[in-house]
């Protein structure tokens, strides 16, 4: 077997299942093997039902006294049971799956595998797995591979598709060579291969998983490299001197700049007078004032006589600034006389408005177009393009931002991020950068004061929620879902908006967004809670770029341990943008210590840089169970935080081995760039 193999070559595969391991991105041998598990599952010995407490995972051994029932109507059909020890009763619930009444007999021992919950006064076990003691014996104590599916796929036919092939025994020429494994305690690709499928121990799915995101790095970092190399640095066409707008600017607004945003447009200001065009990352944490870098920026590729372009991730960012730039540049114009017309380009537009901007701006009648990604379509040509910026860079890939540079011959490129990444991994990560950190806030930015709770403090927090509106301000309410599941019992964003409703006045207009409305709603109703014709907001993470309410104070984020620090601290960011103290009440549902240890580092720090690397030390290398959280880095398997030094590692191999890379590598490499379409996502 050849790892080039279409997966049809694979017994049991027809056309049905080849088809919906396509939807997956499966097509080659290769591509199963690297469809790896999103999470594992291990079998504990067998309890009785005496011992089982609520809130956690349980083998469950005992019989049926009686034949499971089925309980028609309602959203689901429910297939049910009853578990009994002595005076302990487990309620058995399974939804869609009437077949099991005949096949679960009564009087027979089954061990019954899940979550024990209390609900409703009673212990019940939904959707649990079912075994045969025998079965039973095979999978306890070991850990067991849990894939991510699609319609027409079940766990055990992904498992024994990946088993057939590695089966066949090792596929793969391992690219690294020996020394350099045991220097950086790397284990051999095909051990790594066989155990983050099925790993034989926890040591070794720890080893597994360093080996491959090692090679998820070192592919990233040779894939930078090689893109920095095929770029020589280019003159530099549009030099500007950025002084005497850039400073009346400043002189305008009514609060000084922080030492670091100083530094950072020093050395902006350094790009646009060199010898080589611009290309930089402007990092800087939620709130720490990049926007007005930004500003600086365009203002003085227009004093220079060319244009500028800001490009947001979301058509309610994009308007919000452009409504920003309007209001400063009017005040600027009244201080200093100097007139600078902004114009906005959305896909939403009529197309009347949009011919309307394509002419004005070829003519040169616009010094700086703010939009999303509509700017970067074929109709739109800029008289002389100076400088591009895009905000939130992560939304952005590099094959993106060259489009856009490809509207002007050879602008400045200047790219921003709130993502809380060190400096020595902003190097390696962004290695066709230079790099300008802003690493304090403004002075006049209040502190968002923070609190961990549990749900007994929820009527508190909904009074003061509701001060908060009486003196003029408005709330976030996250959740983790759009609507009930059977199978969670979390928070979401539909029943919770209704319960809301009846809980606050009438006069507080309460709304939801979520990820399941188009664009178009979307966008109209955060426009909507920016014009704050909507007080309390109920939303999913969908809010955490592509907004800026400077009126909200308060953000409530329920069930609050089943979200990264990462995101919950972008999330927070949410808040605190305006004048007026902020808030955020972290909501943790359960009562385990170690969560809430997590979740107080959010409570000691507002510093994104702070919290992720004291998340990194509270998980530590060991936190197999969920590979990676939702980040913004488009790694598999790979953590940017836990695991940094791999990526350190990475990095220094890609620049040792860059001129040097064996030929089954640049196999790999090529493959890499391919499934990357030649754009890796920063």
């Amino acid at each position: 077997m050849q790892f080039t193999d279409s997966v049809r070559s694979l017994k049991g595969v027809g056309d049905k299942i080849e088809k919906n391991l396509n939807k997956l991105g499966i097509f080659t041998v290769e591509d199963l093997l690297e469809y790896y598990p999103r999470t594992y599952q291990t079998y504990d010995a067998p309890v009785d039902v005496s011992e089982v407490t609520p809130g956690k995972r349980f083998a469950v051994k005992g019989y049926l006294p009686r034949s499971l029932a089925r309980i028609p109507g309602g959203r689901v059909e429910k297939t049910v049971g009853v578990l009994t020890g002595g005076k302990f009763r487990l309620q058995l619930i399974w939804y869609r799956m009437p077949y099991l009444k005949k096949q679960i007999l009564s009087g027979k021992t089954y061990i019954f595998y899940g979550i024990v919950k209390a609900k409703n006064n009673q212990w019940i076990m939904e959707q649990p797995e079912i075994f045969e003691p025998e079965a039973y014996e095979k999978v306890c104590s070991s850990i067991q591979p849990v894939y991510s599916l699609t319609e027409g796929l079940h766990q055990k036919m992904i498992g024994k598709l990946i088993r057939q092939v590695l089966d066949e025994g090792a596929l793969f020429e391992d690219y690294l060579p020996e020394e350099l494994r045991l220097e950086f305690h790397l284990s051999e690709y095909n051990f790594a291969l066989h155990n983050i499928h099925y790993p034989k121990d926890k040591d070794s799915l720890i080893l597994a998983r360093r080996r491959l995101g090692f090679d998820e790095f070192f592919l990233f970092a040779l894939a930078i490299r090689r893109m920095k190399a095929s770029r020589e640095r280019s003159k530099n066409i549009h030099r500007a001197d950025g002084r005497t707008w850039a400073q009346e600017f400043i002189k305008s607004l009514d609060y000084s700049l922080t030492s670091a945003q100083q530094r950072a447009w020093r050395e902006i200001s350094m790009d646009f007078s060199g010898q080589h065009v611009m290309n930089r990352l402007l990092q800087g944490d939620v709130g720490s004032g990049k926007t007005v870098i930004a500003q600086l920026a365009l203002l003085t590729a227009a004093q220079a006589g060319y244009q500028g372009c800001l490009m947001a991730p979301t058509e309610v960012l994009a308007r919000q600034h452009y409504e920003s730039f309007l209001r400063d540049f009017e005040r600027f114009y009244k201080t200093s006389g100097i007139r600078i017309c902004c114009a906005l380009l959305t896909g939403s537009m009529k197309a009347k408005e949009k011919r309307a901007v394509y002419e004005a701006l070829e003519n040169h009648e616009i010094d700086i177009l703010i939009g999303t990604h509509a700017v970067i379509q074929e109709k739109v040509h800029f008289h002389d393009l100076g400088i591009v910026i895009t905000d939130e860079q992560h939304r952005f890939g590099v094959s993106q931002r060259e489009w856009l540079s490809g509207k002007g011959e050879l602008p400045h490129v200047l790219v921003m991020s709130a993502t809380p990444i060190p400096r020595t991994l902003a190097i390696i990560l962004y290695g066709d950068l230079d790099i300008s950190v802003i690493d304090e806030l403004p002075a006049q930015r209040r502190p968002i004061k923070n609190c961990v709770v549990d749900p007994g403090y929820r009527p508190a927090a909904y009074r003061f929620i509701e001060n908060q509106v009486a003196e003029g301000h408005q709330v976030y309410i996250i959740c983790p879902m759009v609507e009930e599941s059977e199978f969670m019992e979390l928070e979401n964003v539909l029943d919770y908006t209704e319960k809301i409703k009846k809980i606050l006045p009438p006069s507080i207009k309460v709304d939801y967004l979520h990820g399941k409305m188009t664009g178009v709603q979307k966008d109209e109703i955060m426009d909507r809670f920016y014009r704050k014709e909507i007080q309390v907001l109920v939303s999913t993470t969908v809010i955490e770029v592509g907004i800026n309410v400077p009126n909200a104070t308060v953000m409530m984020v329920e069930n609050a341990e089943r979200f990264g620090l990462a995101q919950l601290h972008q999330l927070r960011g949410r808040v605190g943008r305006g004048d007026a103290q902020s808030y955020c009440i972290f909501v943790q549902s359960g009562k385990s210590e170690s969560v809430k240890e997590r979740l107080e580092i959010l409570v000691r720090s507002n510093d994104g840089f702070y919290i992720a690397s004291e998340d990194l030390k509270l998980r530590g290398p060991g936190d197999m169970f969920g590979l990676r959280q939702s980040g913004l880095m488009d790694f598999h398997i790979a953590d940017l935080y836990q695991d940094s030094d791999l990526l350190q590692i990475a990095g220094n191999c890609a620049k040792k081995y860059e001129n040097e890379i064996p030929e089954n590598l640049e196999r790999r490499m090529e493959r890499y760039m391919r499934l990357a379409g030649n754009d890796v996502i920063l």
